[in-house]
């Protein structure tokens, strides 16, 4: 009897032992549910949620290399092959809002030149709401009209200026009319001048940009005006675009307010020589594009001045595959002010992504 009874609280023991055991036992948490990236297709292609957030981000950029002989803005230019590379990383975003969606552009630019040091350049970076930007974008005297032709040298003629500070509102009223206005920095400050050397160390009132335009099926009309505040004059530039489906052409003319003068919306481009070469009182341009198929575009560019500046550009873009780019150039400049002329060529591999 007292055999059993040890045998059955020993048996007992062991129950309650296991049931302890079984009751202190670590559990392992279940894993956390991945989060995969969700598209996001609302402000167009290659847009995705940032993680953890409702905000949209698209990240992209390009890798160049090119070729260059010659200079087509510097008549004294007779240098061999110049090589140069460049690298550009852009980060957009996006978040929707009740005032709208709610953007930030911002670009980084990294250059290498034959025998220099790499360059890193803060291209643009900008937020906009419900049609206004502020930040560092191009100009409006610029954006607005589409800059000029689909050429790499589409600038030997003066056509307006690049990176700068603004606050712009943008107006779109959804049936082929739009409209800009925006002011921009005059970028002066202790030592700087004007175009004309004109003091501006003390200056504070912005340059303005004003334009409206005009689209309806093939057709397309665009006008900007620019004033620029130090020198107290401006330009406009008027542009008509067509679209005729086997080609696509524009023209575009100049009026600087001042023939005698620069300023900063009816400028120079020039170097050597050519240097301080303006408008004078007009400036044309006129272009077109001919994609001869899905992979390859002829376009061409010409372009002439009251001061008798005289250029002419023509391309062939190739694509390969897609989002690589082989793209040579040749561009022809004459300035008959000062009887001299430049030819220069271009070969220039690019893939975007």
């Amino acid at each position: 009897m007292n055999i059993k009874s040890l045998l059955l609280g020993s048996a007992a023991a062991l129950v309650a032992v296991s049931g302890a055991h079984a009751a202190d036992a670590v559990v392992a948490a279940e894993p956390e549910p991945l989060e995969y990236v969700r598209i996001c297709d609302a402000y167009g292609a290659g847009y995705f949620f940032i993680p953890g957030s409702e905000t949209c981000l698209k990240i992209g950029g390009k890798v160049r290399t090119e070729g260059q002989w010659y200079d087509a803005y510097n008549p004294s230019a007779r240098f061999g092959t110049k090589w140069h590379t460049r690298a550009e990383l852009q980060l957009q975003t996006a978040t929707d809002t009740e005032y709208g969606p709610l953007k930030t552009n911002t670009e980084l630019r990294w250059d290498w030149n034959d025998g220099g040091a790499t360059s890193t350049n803060l291209l643009h970076a900008s937020i906009s709401l419900g049609g206004f930007t502020v930040g560092k974008e191009d100009s409006q005297f610029n954006v607005f009209t589409g800059y000029a032709g689909d050429v790499i040298n589409d600038d030997v003629v003066y056509d307006g200026p690049y990176e700068l500070n603004q606050i712009t509102y943008n107006y779109d009223a959804g049936n082929g009319f739009s409209a800009v206005i925006s002011l921009e920095d005059t970028n002066s400050g202790s030592g700087a001048t004007g175009s004309n050397g004109e003091d501006s160390s003390d200056h504070y009132a912005p340059d303005v940009v004003a334009g409206a335009g005009f689209k309806s099926g093939a057709w397309g009309f665009k006008v900007v005006g620019g004033y620029d505040s130090i020198v107290e004059e401006g330009a406009i530039k008027a542009r008509v675009d067509a679209d005729f489906g086997v080609f696509s052409a524009f023209v575009m003319g100049g009026w600087n307010t001042d023939g005698s003068k620069l300023n900063k919306y009816a400028g120079a481009n020039g170097a050597g020589a050519a240097s301080g070469i303006g408008w004078g009182d007009w400036a044309l341009w006129g272009g077109a594009s001919v994609p001869i198929n899905e992979k390859l575009k002829w376009n061409f560019q010409v372009a002439y001045t009251d001061s008798k500046i005289f250029s002419a550009t023509t391309n062939l873009k190739f694509k390969p595959v897609k989002n690589l780019l082989v793209e040579p150039e040749v561009t022809y400049t004459n300035w008959d002010s000062i009887n001299q002329d430049q030819w220069a060529g271009i070969i220039r591999f690019e893939r975007t992504f």
